[in-house]
């Protein structure tokens, strides 16, 4: 089983497009009229790049957290403050 990559989906101003990227395929991106558009082609061209990869003995990379994922974990390992004792 394939792991699985982070999409980052955003609009692009400049070329008035949605843009779809996989951070950690690198140039592993595309482009949609619709966020669903960008997302269906970012998905063909991870198969793609995955596929060339495999083929050409390429290590897969590992996926890397997400920003987000990565600040909730962060701020949930956190010690707590203790509360303050009621005299």
């Amino acid at each position: 089983m394939d792991a699985h990559y982070r999409i980052e989906l955003f609009w692009y101003e400049p070329d008035q497009c949605w843009i779809a990227d996989v951070p950690d395929l690198r140039f592993c991106s595309s482009h949609g009229d619709t966020p669903v558009e960008a997302l269906a082609e970012v998905q063909i061209a991870q198969e793609l790049w995955l596929e060339d990869a495999r083929e050409t003995g390429e290590t897969l990379p590992q996926p890397s957290p997400s920003p987000a994922m990565t600040a909730l974990l962060e701020a949930t390992n956190r010690p707590r403050a203790k509360s303050a004792a009621i005299a």
